[in-house]
Formats: structure tokens, sequence, C-alpha cells
């Protein structure tokens, strides 16, 4: 069994952060090749967060601030390089498949190497900068508690990094009154 990245949210927070945000369970490659050569100012607010933090899901090739540890078999790793190659071609302009699969077969072993050696389960976190020596990936690992603060079981041992409150259109939100306990007028 080889293991691979997987998208996902623990709270709501992707999808107001991203643009777009990729799908829970999606799998996924760090897409740092979405930024190269690209200048740093030209992004747009919601692109700085994604090159700053985002992993790219393969299917939606939207954004995760997050990813776990998955146990896949040869089949899901194949589907994962036809899907990122299928991607290049539709989103990047790749001229043909023959072209696009070895970028994505490359892209593929670096996130494979990226969970090789960790539990399943175990999160990565990605945070990446740019200099004049190019941009520079740093990852982080989060190993799940036995329990959470919040005690919910479909935190599988991590607790929740926001806690999002939808209001309607209408509503006024104000931030301090909330943190006050005076809720939203």
């Amino acid at each position: 069994m080889i293991r691979l990245p997987r998208t996902i949210q623990l709270d709501r927070s992707d999808n107001v952060i991203f643009a777009p945000a990729a799908a829970p369970g999606e799998w996924a490659v760090p897409g740092t090749f979405m930024f190269a050569g690209r200048d740093p100012d030209s992004l747009s607010r919601k692109e700085q967060i994604a090159f700053r933090s985002g992993f790219l899901g393969a299917e939606s090739f939207g954004w995760s601030t997050l990813v776990t540890v998955t146990f896949a078999g040869p089949q899901d790793r194949d589907a994962l390089v036809e899907t990122l190659a299928r991607q290049f071609m539709e989103k990047l302009g790749a001229p043909d498949m023959s072209t696009a699969i070895p970028a994505a077969e490359e892209e593929v072993s670096m996130a494979q190497d990226l969970c090789r050696g960790h539990s399943e389960g175990t999160l990565i976190a990605l945070h990446r900068t740019n200099s004049d020596a190019g941009i520079r990936e740093q990852f982080r690992t989060l190993k799940p508690r036995d329990t959470t603060a919040f005690s919910a079981s479909y935190l599988g041992g991590h607790d929740k990094a926001f806690h999002m409150v939808e209001t309607n259109e209408d509503d006024a939100f104000d931030l301090a009154d909330f943190a006050q306990g005076k809720g939203i007028s």
C-alpha cells in the first residue's frame, strides 16, 4: 500500500478563503506549479492565500488548507495521475496526454513522497514563501489526539480551527458584539 494526500476540511473556512475550495476527500498534490513564473504582486487576495497555504485538489482544481495521509492502492495512484494530466490539458493548455502524463506523474510522486513514513490520518499543512531564489515550501504535520476540546468524533482527534457563523444578508454582524455574547442584530 502507498500513501497519498487527500483534502480534508475540519470546518468550512476553506470555502470562505479559497476560490475555489477543494471538496473534502479529493486526492491532492502540493500544486506549487500553479504559481511558477507568476509575479506575486499579480495574485488576487484569494490566490495569495492559496499560494501561502493551499494544497491543490486534483478533481476540482480547488484549494485545501490541510491534507490527510491516506492509504491508496496502485489503481488510486493511476487515477490521480490521469485526473491531474486531464486537468493539465483542460485548465493549463497541455497539448496532449503524452505531454501531460509525465508532469502529472512528477507531481503525484512528490505527493507520495510527502506522505511516506507518516501514519494514516496524519494531517499535513503547507507554507510557501517566495524569494529571489524561488518558491520555498515548508510542511508540518499535525497528529491527532485521543480526545479533542470539542469531543466531536467526526474531528478524528483534531479540534476545529474556526467556528463559522451563518447570517442572512439582511442581518448586521458586529464582531465585537458577537465576542461579548450579544449575537447578531
